[in-house]
C-alpha cells in the first residue's frame, strides 16, 4: 500500500551550470538564473521494485512498469504489486543490462500493443548481448504477454555489462504517428570507436517501422557500408529520449566524466563521441585529442560538466503547476538523485533548478501521466513510483 504523502518545500534557490571545462568557450559559464520553485508534495504510489526502469500508463488507471532483472509488472492504482507478467523473453540482467524501457502503442486501447527494449543475450549460449527492440500484446486481463516478436537486434553482439542505452520514442509527422519507433542505442563502453562508423548499431539512434522493417527516408538507406537502420551515430550511452514541444526527436546521453549532453537527433548527422566531448576519462586525462568541436561534428544543444548521470526525460505539455512549468524538460539524475527542472528559450537552456534532492535515491524514469502530472522511478534495490504533486 501507499505510504503516506510527503511534503519537499522547495524555497527559491540559485544554480550556477559550468558548461564546459576550463579554457573552453563557447558555453562560456551559461548562468541559471534564480528560480521560485512552488512547494511541491513527492506521493509514494508504489514501492517494492527491484530496479525500476520503464514506466507506461495503462488506459484503466494502472501502471506498467519494468524492473531490470527482468520482470514486467502490472501496478495497481492503489499501488500494489501484481505478480511478474509472463511471457517476457530471457533477458541478460547484469551490470547495466536487463529488462530495460517499455513504451504503449499508440493505439493500445484498441491493439493491446506494447514495445520493449532489453539486454538480449546472445543464442546458444554464445558469449555477447546486445540491446534488443520486442512487439507484443498484453493480454485481456494483464497477466501476460502474447505474440511476443523481436523485431529489432544490436549488431554486432558483444560481452559488456555496460552502456545498453535503450530508450524507446514513437514517432510522429504532422502531429500523428508516423508508424516508427526511434530506439536509442550505447556503444558499449569498449566500443566506443565503434560509434563513428555506420557497419554497426554501437553508439547510434535507429529508426524502424513498427514491424521492424526500415523506413525507406531513413537517412542511410542504399548507401554500401551502412546500415539502413541507423539515424544518427555518435552517441555514448543514451538513457533519456522524448519527442520535444517541435514534434522532434530529443535526447540526453551520458558523458564519461563529464560531458552528459542533450541533442535533437537529426538525420544523418554526426554528434561526435569520442572524437569530440566535454568529458573527460574517468580518473582525469583527455579522451582522445582532448577536443571538444570538430567540423562535421553536431555541438550538444546543452552539456553538464561535471555530469549528473541523466536518465528519463519528457516535457510538461499539462498545467498542473502552473504556467511557468509548462513546456519545461525534465530530467532525472541519478548520481546526484534529484528530479532536473530545464527552461528553455531560443533553443537553449537558460535556467535549471534542483527537485526532489531530499528523496535521497536516484531517479532514474520521469514521464507524464495521463492526469497531467509528473511521475519518477526511484533505481534502488527496493525502488518506488512517485507521483510529483503540487500544494
Amino acid at each position: 500500500m501507499p505510504v503516506p504523502s510527503v511534503k519537499w518545500s522547495l524555497s527559491a534557490i540559485s544554480l550556477i551550470v559550468i558548461f564546459g571545462l576550463p579554457g573552453t568557450d563557447r558555453q562560456a559559464m551559461a548562468q541559471a538564473a534564480t528560480a521560485v520553485a512552488p512547494p511541491v508534495q513527492a506521493v509514494t504510489v508504489a514501492q517494492g521494485l527491484e530496479n525500476p526502469w520503464g514506466l507506461a500508463f495503462l488506459p484503466d488507471g494502472r501502471y506498467l512498469i519494468t524492473e531490470r532483472p527482468g520482470r514486467l509488472r502490472v501496478v495497481e492504482a492503489d499501488g500494489r504489486l501484481n505478480p511478474p507478467v509472463s511471457g517476457v523473453p530471457a533477458v541478460a540482467a547484469s551490470g547495466q543490462g536487463g529488462l530495460l524501457d517499455v513504451v504503449l502503442d499508440s493505439s493500445f486501447a484498441t491493439n493491446r500493443t506494447l514495445y520493449f527494449c532489453f539486454a538480449e543475450p546472445a543464442p546458444g549460449g554464445a558469449p555477447g548481448n546486445s540491446t534488443a527492440l520486442a512487439r507484443a500484446r498484453l493480454s485481456l486481463d494483464g497477466t501476460a504477454l502474447e505474440d511476443v516478436r523481436v523485431i529489432f537486434s544490436q549488431r554486432p553482439k558483444f560481452a559488456s555489462r555496460l552502456h545498453f542505452g535503450c530508450r524507446i520514442v514513437e514517432g510522429m509527422k504532422d502531429g500523428r504517428p508516423d508508424g516508427t519507433l526511434f530506439l536509442t542505442l550505447g556503444e558499449r563502453f569498449q566500443r566506443a570507436q565503434d560509434a563513428q562508423t555506420l557497419d554497426n548499431h554501437h553508439g547510434k539512434i535507429v529508426r524502424i517501422g513498427k514491424d521492424g522493417s526500415v523506413p525507406r527516408d531513413n537517412p542511410f538507406v542504399g548507401r554500401p557500408g551502412a546500415l539502413p537502420e541507423i539515424w544518427s551515430f555518435g552517441h555514448r550511452n543514451p538513457q533519456g529520449a522524448t519527442l520535444g514541444p517541435d514534434g522532434r526527436l530529443w535526447m540526453h546521453e551520458h558523458g564519461p566524466q563529464g560531458g552528459d549532453e542533450i541533442n535533437r537527433p537529426m538525420p544523418g548527422r554526426n554528434y561526435g563521441w569520442p572524437v569530440i566531448t566535454h568529458g573527460e576519462q574517468y580518473g582525469g586525462g583527455p579522451i582522445g585529442a582532448g577536443i571538444t568541436a570538430k567540423d562535421g561534428l553536431e555541438q550538444p544543444l546543452h552539456h553538464w560538466t561535471p555530469s549528473i548521470a541523466p536518465s528519463g526525460m519528457v516535457f510538461l505539455t499539462s498545467d498542473r503547476y502552473g504556467a511557468a512549468w509548462k513546456g519545461n524538460l525534465f530530467v532525472g539524475s541519478l548520481k546526484f538523485q534529484f528530479l532536473n527542472r530545464v527552461e528553455l528559450a531560443g533553443g537553449k537552456v537558460v535556467r535549471e533548478e534542483r527537485l526532489l534532492g531530499d528523496l535521497g535515491e536516484r531517479i532514474r524514469d520521469v514521464r507524464q501521466g495521463p492526469d497531467g502530472y509528473l511521475y519518477v522511478l526511484t533505481d534502488n534495490a527496493k525502488g518506488r513510483l512517485v507521483r510529483v504533486m503540487p500544494p
